[in-house]
């Protein structure tokens, strides 16, 4: 006589999948014997309070805010209280490189470190914590200082 082929994982997962199934009937069995009352369309609104969080009840008009359409800024807000780019800035060289030809300026107002090239020299030699002046171009990769003078002492 051979042996059975069921073995003890295959009968637990045969009973597993038969609990399944019987729960699964009694589960529809139950939703026929009392189904839910179905939701009309105005009670699965949600609505939007004025803190912006969803609410079932709708928003008082009383408390609607007023906008008007030039006050909405959809870009990045211009700096207004940054230096003018027209004019020369002043700044104090950070590091500058002579073989390599580049450097970095820190402006003095915004202290943004901005490129500087040889090439954008209007002296012959600058050197590190010279004070100069200079005016701002923006290029591929950011700001370039250019027109990069050695600044008075008043």
């Amino acid at each position: 006589m051979s042996k059975s082929q069921e073995t003890y994982s295959k009968k637990e997962r045969e009973k597993k999948r038969q609990k399944r199934k019987k729960e699964k009937m009694e589960r529809r069995a139950e939703r026929k014997a009392n189904p839910k009352e179905k939701k009309s369309f105005e009670e699965m609104l949600m609505y939007v309070d004025e803190d912006g969080n969803l609410t079932p009840t709708p928003p008082d008009p009383a408390k609607k805010k007023k906008f008007k359409l030039e006050d909405i800024n959809v870009s990045v807000p211009k700096s207004v209280d940054g230096p003018d780019d027209n004019g020369p800035r002043t700044g104090q060289v950070k590091f500058f490189n002579f073989e390599k030809g580049y450097g970095f300026i820190v402006d003095d107002i915004t202290k943004d470190s901005i490129f500087v090239h040889a090439n954008n020299l209007q002296v012959e030699q600058i050197n590190e914590r010279d004070k100069v002046t200079y005016e701002v171009e923006m290029g591929p990769k950011g700001p370039n200082a250019i027109m990069v003078k050695l600044a008075v002492e008043a």
